[in-house]
């Protein structure tokens, strides 16, 4: 009996010092959290969960250290706009917009490869905003069971249109209601709503929806628990999905001082987009095959985007990154920030639209897009300092963590051992 006793209390000796020095130390040489720079800061990380943040702290006995010493630490990135299930072959001898229809299950699997290359730049979370097949819900639960490796993905869905087969107003917001109420039981985190015409090289922007449907859709998702985002081109659809009181208003361009003044006083968050226009006419012949005349056309609506964005800004909008991403663009989802730090942004400022705004915008304040106890443990490790060069997240990313698990490693083999 003796014997049995001894055993079992080396037993659970053992245990609790396994307990006592499981998780992971992560050493940066200085860490901006999303408010602050830390120098020589110190990461305890438990399971997924950011446990505490230190300058210079110590580090459990026996627990897993990784030496990022020689690097800037910098919460995980999110952007509040992407297509994840856009996947392009690469063929360029076809339009990327006109591949062959796949099955849902294909869909999903070529839709992970996109959302690695989101990681791979310090991109652990994504806002996806229109998908077909429930693909997204899919893609989804399947990185939230640890079947797939991915970013976290906040989803829509198949976006809401305009309904010109519909004579009557009642009847056409008895059918958004009835969409809205069936986006969110399918799974949709999010209510997306195609306000207007645009997209790729259309920059028409004719609104699509009016306010009385956007006011109903909004009504209904806000009283489910649920936000909504509002895709306008132009001004007019902008103007109603403000006052329909959107959570989230996409793209909106050649907005008046009054519209702008309508957003900040709603604090309603605003996505601009601005490079993704950028991005389709670097890629016009080559992955859209666009007409003649429409680089022309994209590059007078980025224009326009651009001053819109900045007025807003300056009037005191709240801002966030949103890359549009499709087919080749992921990879490139953090390029919106130099157009912020054109507007005139801070580096810091630019790192928050990027960070704990969006986090905020999401509902994840208190989980997600800051360096703190409590947090996931979403980091990322760069070369170089973001607050004196923003071009450093674009190009030196260089370690990705998420949920306490490393996604990415480019440091040739950070160094790792056990303390």
């Amino acid at each position: 009996m003796f014997q049995r006793i001894t055993l079992l209390s080396a037993f659970l000796l053992t245990c609790c010092l396994h307990a006592a020095t499981t998780g992971k130390a992560i050493k940066f040489g200085k860490l901006w959290d999303g408010h602050q720079v830390i120098a020589h800061a110190v990461v305890i990380v438990d399971g997924d969960q950011i446990k505490s943040v230190t300058a210079n702290g110590p580090i459990p006995a026996g627990m897993e250290t990784i030496d990022l010493s020689e690097y800037t630490g910098i919460p995980g990135m999110i952007d509040m706009h992407t297509h994840i299930t856009y996947y392009w072959n690469g063929d360029t001898s076809i339009d990327a917009r006109r591949q062959k229809p796949r099955r849902e299950a294909i869909t999903v699997v070529l839709s992970q490869r996109n959302g690695m290359k989101a990681l791979e730049a310090g991109v652990t979370t994504l806002r996806d905003l229109n998908a077909a097949g429930g693909a997204d819900f899919d893609l989804r639960d399947l990185i939230n069971m640890g079947a797939f490796v991915g970013p976290r993905l906040f989803v829509s869905g198949r976006g809401l249109h305009g309904l010109p087969k519909i004579p009557t107003m009642d009847e056409k917001i008895a059918e958004q209601i009835k969409a809205t109420k069936e986006t969110i039981a399918a799974g949709a985190d999010w209510v997306k709503i195609f306000g207007s015409t645009g997209g790729f090289d259309n920059v028409t922007g004719d609104q699509t929806v009016s306010y009385e449907e956007m006011k109903a859709v909004v009504d209904e998702a806000h009283a489910e628990g649920h936000k909504v985002a509002i895709h306008s081109y132009g001004p007019a659809g902008a103007r109603d999905a403000i006052r329909a009181g959107c959570d989230t208003l996409e793209h909106a361009t050649d907005m008046d001082d009054a519209t702008i003044a309508e957003l900040v006083r709603k604090k309603i968050w605003y996505v601009p987009t601005i490079d993704h226009n950028e991005y389709y006419v670097e890629n016009a012949e080559t992955t859209y095959k666009f007409p003649a005349g429409a680089k022309e056309n994209l590059e007078d609506y980025i224009h326009r985007n651009f001053i819109t964005a900045q007025k807003a800004y300056k009037a005191g909008a709240r801002m966030l990154v949103g890359s549009d991403a499709v087919y080749n663009g992921f990879g490139l989802n953090m390029r919106e920030l130099t157009w912020f730090m054109k507007m005139g942004m801070t580096n810091e400022q630019a790192m928050q639209t990027a960070t704990v705004n969006a986090a905020e915008a999401l509902g994840m304040e208190n989980k997600l897009g800051s360096v703190a106890p409590g947090y996931f443990a979403d980091m990322v490790a760069v070369e170089g300092d973001p607050m004196t060069d923003i071009q450093v997240v674009l190009k030196n990313v260089r370690w990705v963590m998420k949920g306490g698990a490393v996604v990415s490693d480019k440091t040739k083999g950070f160094p790792t051992h056990t303390n």
